[in-house]
């Protein structure tokens, strides 16, 4: 037991993980990382998009070193039917115009590979390859280690950051089985593009990216939605299909990916290109209701396997939360190590941080979305709807009624009925 005793052990290397490792090393702590894929990065999956201001903490001007993409300077945001695409689009330079504020397109097995790299540096002893069965139990109920394969090793306080699906904290208790209609299927293709294309193809120069995210068409109508980001010589291109839904098209995950790259308003932008990655991943779809138990005796749950992710539709945060948490996770931990003291009136203070923090505060505050979001309206009506009036605004054919007003109001109470109008605009005012 004394040789395999260390301060801290983390299971899972990404963001939440390897954040902690990198706070708790740096003061000092015995810090033991056990990670599931053959290197950090290697299982991790993200549409793609990082927003810095809370690596910035951790890392300040991490963004001079790290692998990112490119600094993201145009979001747009589209309704599609099967032929058209509805598009809201804004490039602005104060979209990064500090650190804090900015947003960066990455590639999780480059960066995660990086902060793994950061970790070591640290002093944190990085195991991976390694797929941890169980938490280890004192006869009190208290956390004290990990069973990896059959080999205990033992800590004062365990940290689990094991992503979405957390069968150790599942297993302890503290989280609860997923229900279809609280995660979405998440699949992704990086496509391999030359970079002077992209930037003529996007509208870019060479090191400002795109976040396009799409509703309606890419799911067939089903809850969820396509998403772009640009990389510097690729693009990420996928599609978040909620798991309970995913029957209403009757059209599979992968086949959707590629009917939305076949899309007429999205096919052009990929001419060309080559396919050189292809990834799935569960994610988080019901906001502040799946946070779990966040802390017992001896033992924490940061990053994803908090569920600490927000899908706003427009964005999806994840990345900034998981490394949030694991700050504070970490910083929890250093003040338990002081006192020797790792109970759970401890460790409450993690809770109590997230709390005063933007990850609990943002996630209370957006937690109408869920139910916004699962509004078959949204999905199928209105795109429909916005091709509808659009298409009118636009069209001279010298047969079109020149009331405009009465076009517009004609094709938005077609749309749907007055209830229905109106139970929308309830969820919608609700959410915000």
């Amino acid at each position: 037991m004394g040789e395999d005793k260390f301060d801290v052990i983390i299971v899972g290397g990404g963001l939440a993980g390897l954040t902690a490792g990198i706070v708790l090393a740096e003061h000092e702590l015995e810090v033991l990382l056990v990670e599931r894929g053959d290197y950090c990065g290697a299982k991790n999956v993200t549409g793609g998009r990082l927003y810095g201001h809370s690596l910035e903490k951790v890392i300040p001007g991490f963004e001079k070193e790290a692998p990112i993409e490119r600094v993201i300077k145009k979001e747009r945001i589209s309704l599609m039917t099967e032929d058209t695409s509805v598009d809201i689009s804004i490039s602005s330079k104060k979209f990064s115009s500090e650190p804090e504020n900015a947003s960066y397109s990455v590639l999780r097995s480059k960066f995660d590979r990086w902060m793994e790299s950061k970790a070591e540096e640290a002093g944190v002893m990085m195991v991976p390859g390694i797929r941890v069965d169980h938490c280890l139990l004192d006869e009190d109920g208290k956390v004290i280690g990990i069973d990896a394969g059959g080999e205990e090793m033992y800590a004062d306080c365990v940290i689990l950051a094991d992503g979405v699906n957390s069968l150790l904290a599942q297993e302890l208790g503290m989280k609860k089985e997923l229900e279809p209609e609280q995660v979405a299927v998440g699949a992704k293709e990086v496509i391999e593009l030359d970079e002077k294309l992209i930037n003529e193809r996007f509208g870019v120069s060479s090191d400002e990216g795109v976040a396009w995210m799409c509703a309606g068409d890419p799911t067939a109508g089903g809850f969820g939605g396509g998403f772009i980001y640009t990389n510097k010589d690729s693009i990420s291109i996928g599609v978040v299909a909620t798991l309970s839904d995913i029957g209403y098209s009757d059209i599979s995950v992968p086949n959707l990916v590629d009917r939305f790259k076949e899309h007429p308003a999205i096919a052009p932008l990929l001419e060309g290109g080559n396919t050189i990655e292809y990834a799935a991943h569960l994610v988080s779809e019901d906001g502040i209701y799946m946070v779990p138990e966040l802390y017992r005796d001896g033992v924490l749950v940061a990053g994803d396997a908090a569920g600490f992710v927000v899908n706003l539709g427009f964005t999806v945060r994840g990345m900034d939360f998981a490394i949030e948490s694991g700050r504070l996770a970490a910083e929890t931990v250093i003040k338990a190590h002081e006192m020797q003291d790792y109970s759970a009136k401890m460790l409450s203070a993690y809770e109590k941080a997230l709390e005063d923090s933007f990850v609990l505060r943002d996630m209370r505050a957006y937690k109408g979305f869920p139910a916004l979001t699962a509004n078959r309206m949204i999905y199928k009506n209105v795109p429909q709807t916005a091709e509808e009036i659009v298409t009118k605004l636009f069209t001279v054919d010298g047969k079109q009624d020149p009331d405009l007003v009465s076009g517009v109001l004609e094709s938005v109470t077609g749309m749907a009925s007055p209830a229905q109008l109106l139970g929308l605009a309830g969820t919608a005012l609700e959410s915000l």
